[in-house]
C-alpha cells in the first residue's frame, strides 16, 4: 500500500462529503435511530472489513456511530481506506 499525499485526499474527499480529513486518517459519524439499527450496520460493516483484510478503528455509543479510517502499516491514508469507506456509504445509505 502506498500513502496518499494530502493533494490526493482532497481530491478523493470531494466523493465524500460526510467525511473529514485530519490526524493522518479519514472520519465520519453515523447517527440511527437507535442501538439495533447502529449495532446491524456495525455488524455489515464488519463483515465488509473481513472481506478487505481491512478493520476500522471505531466507537459505538447507543445509536451512534463513530469510524475512523487509516493504514496503520503505512501510518496515513490509502487507497484501500477510500475503498472501505465506499463499502460503508453503501451499507449505512441502505440502513437510512
Amino acid at each position: 500500500m502506498i500513502k496518499l499525499v494530502p493533494d490526493d485526499i482532497e481530491k478523493r474527499m470531494l466523493h465524500f462529503p460526510d467525511w473529514d480529513y485530519y490526524e493522518d486518517a479519514i472520519h465520519t459519524e453515523f447517527e440511527f435511530d437507535n442501538f439495533k439499527d447502529c449495532f446491524g450496520a456495525m455488524c455489515r460493516i464488519a463483515f465488509e472489513c473481513e472481506l478487505l483484510n481491512h478493520h476500522p478503528s471505531w466507537s459505538n455509543t447507543y445509536n451512534v456511530l463513530k469510524i475512523s479510517l487509516s493504514t496503520h502499516d503505512v501510518n496515513g491514508v490509502t487507497a484501500l481506506d477510500f475503498k472501505l469507506a465506499k463499502a460503508i456509504e453503501a451499507i449505512v445509505e441502505v440502513e437510512e
